[in-house]
Order: structure tokens, then C-alpha cells, then sequence
């Protein structure tokens, strides 16, 4: 039985990362087929099939998704559409994998909660930090050998250079939600702290929040946007363990990624992206292939992804208390 595949927004994002994912999971899947994409603008949906292999292209997501009924759907929008348009594909039933942030603000992914409770469609959202070999190679290796409980404290760190963003938070949102992937755990409360650069942008600022998670470890998780190098880390710690951790993300000094394990001043395990991947695409190492094919998998097997919409719910809860310049957060 043929597994059909249609994408909605033949932008950027989906020529650099989503479509080469998929053209990869048809290519090493038989039975899966690309359907059809979709774009508002006719042209770049026309590009689009022409280059990525769709036969088909629509400008009207309605009629694409009427006239090929696809087993799964890929959205990446801008994010104030991701709403919109993800409630619009779940209302009709159709299993859905988003781009990040699901939703603006609680409200928004309240309400694609709700389509999707109420239609019964499969969710994920698409955290490619979660998806990353290397993130996953690091969840994995404290998933064995440290329970969430013995964790003391996480921190993460994201740099860019020259992002005056007028809204900084739909990036942020990766490493809060990375940091709480590692922690294992939700945040319990966050303290915000601001330092602001008007001159540089009425909305740039370095951001710090301190962090207690519900597990009893802290965290701290950093960003500073305008500084001279873009990279993430992140550095666990417990007694006598430390595991650091190097996303190839933007890094401009680890541009393929690490973990490294030490114990009681040992480095016991060194891995590179490329010790695990089996491709040196960027978008094959930074896990917009593996994202995409847990979902099809999932959806093939029968299973409902772990990833939905409710475990991303905090995530976006604390992306819109910094947009908003919150200083407190303390979990209901």
C-alpha cells in the first residue's frame, strides 16, 4: 500500500532542509511516494516539484489535500501562519508534522491541540535539535547511564552573530526546548534577567534565564544574539560526570558537532556527527531528515509520535513569556 507524502511551503526552509529529507525517505522507501506540494505563490510551487520530484503542485492546500488525500502532511510557514493552517489541515484529519514554533503563543497551540484531539490526527512537531544525531547520541547516553533525578544542573548556550531579530524568541525556543530535552524533565520555575541593546535594536537583548526543573536540577540557559560567533552547547552535570555537548547548528568552530563524556576528570567517550550519520548533508547532520522520517515511521507503524503538539506545549509557553519580557514563570 502506497504511503503518500504532500508539503505545504516551498520556501527556504523546505529547499534546504524538509524536501531533501523526504526526496531521501521515498528514495530509501519503496512503498513511499511524494505526492504533491503546495505554495500560495504558484511559481515557487512549481519550482519546487520541478526540483524535489512532486508531480504535483497546487496553490490551494484545500484542493491539494482533497484531490490526494496523503497519508502525511509537512507545514513549514512562516510562524505566525503555523496556527492558521495547521488547524485548517487537522480539521480535515490529515496527520500533520510542523516546522517550530507550534504556534505564537499558549493560545495558538491550545487550539491546535484541540483540532487535533478532535479530529484524532497524528502530531509532531519539528524541534530538529531533538532529531540531530549527535542531540540524540547524548539523550541516549544519559537515558543509560544518569536517571533525570541525579542530574544537577543544565546548562545551554546559544550565540549568534548579528541577529537583531525584531523577535528573537521563535529562535530561542530551540534551546529552551533542547535544554528541557536533555534535563528530561519540565522547568518547575524560570527567573528571567534582560540586558537590552536599544542601540543595536528595539528589541535586541542578551537573554538568561534561571531555571529549576521538576526532576530538582537547575539550569541556566543563555543567549546571546549579537555577539562574534554563533554556536550551542550544552554542559550536563553530575556527581562525578560531566557530558558537554556540541550542536553543529550555526557552529562556526564545531561546524560537525560532538559529545564528549568524562568521569572523575577521564574522558571516557568521544563522538563526532559524523560517527554517526551516514551522510555529510547539512540537513541530514542537523536532523531534518531523521525529524521527518520518525514521523513517517511512526505513522507507518501504527504508533502515535512522541513529539506532539502536547509535549512542546511548555516550550512555547516560556518562548512567549520572553517575547513578552516576562521575569517570572512558575509551572501551574
Amino acid at each position: 500500500m502506497v504511503f503518500k507524502i504532500c508539503l505545504v511551503g516551498c520556501g527556504g526552509m523546505s529547499n534546504y532542509g524538509h524536501g531533501p529529507a523526504c526526496v531521501k525517505y521515498a528514495a530509501s522507501n519503496p512503498d513511499v511516494e511524494l505526492s504533491a506540494c503546495c505554495d500560495i505563490i504558484e511559481e515557487k510551487a512549481a519550482q519546487f516539484s520541478k526540483d524535489m520530484g512532486f508531480p504535483r503542485y497546487y496553490a490551494d492546500i484545500a484542493d491539494m489535500l482533497h484531490a490526494e488525500k496523503p497519508d502525511a502532511v509537512c507545514l513549514i510557514c512562516p510562524p505566525e501562519l503555523t496556527c492558521k493552517l495547521s488547524c485548517r489541515i487537522l480539521e480535515l484529519g490529515f496527520p500533520l508534522i510542523m516546522e517550530k514554533p507550534p504556534g505564537m503563543t499558549v493560545e495558538e497551540i491550545d487550539r491546535m491541540i484541540a483540532a487535533a484531539d478532535a479530529s484524532g490526527a497524528p502530531t509532531q512537531v519539528s524541534f530538529n535539535r531533538r532529531y540531530m544525531p549527535i542531540v540524540k547520541s547524548m539523550k541516549e547516553l544519559l537515558d543509560r547511564e544518569l536517571p533525570p533525578e541525579r542530574v544537577q544542573h543544565v546548562r545551554y548556550e546559544l550565540s549568534r552573530a548579528q541577529r537583531a531579530d525584531a523577535d528573537f524568541s521563535t529562535t530561542a525556543i530551540h534551546a529552551i526546548d533542547t535544554a528541557r530535552f536533555l534535563a528530561r524533565s519540565d522547568y518547575r520555575s524560570v527567573r528571567f534577567r534582560y540586558r537590552e541593546f536599544p542601540e543595536i535594536g528595539t528589541t535586541t537583548a542578551n537573554i538568561f534565564m534561571d531555571c529549576v526543573f521538576e526532576s530538582g536540577a537547575t539550569g541556566s540557559v543563555d543567549f546571546c544574539p549579537v555577539s562574534g560567533l554563533g554556536f550551542e552547547t550544552a554542559v550536563v552535570y553530575a556527581h562525578d560526570h560531566t557530558y558537554f555537548l556540541s550542536l553543529p547548528t550555526f557552529n562556526e568552530y564545531d561546524p560537525t558537532g560532538s559529545v564528549r563524556h568524562f568521569e572523575v576528570g577521564e574522558l571516557k567517550l568521544r563522538l563526532t556527527t559524523p560517527d554517526l550519520c551516514d551522510s555529510d548533508e547539512r540537513w541530514a547532520m542537523t536532523g531534518f531528515y531523521d525529524e521527518n522520517a520518525c514521523f513517517f515511521d511512526d505513522l507507518r507503524a501504527g504508533k502515535r509520535p512522541e513529539g506532539d503538539l502536547r509535549s512542546a506545549r511548555q516550550s512555547v509557553e516560556l518562548m512567549q513569556y520572553l517575547r513578552e519580557r516576562r521575569t517570572v514563570y512558575e509551572k501551574d
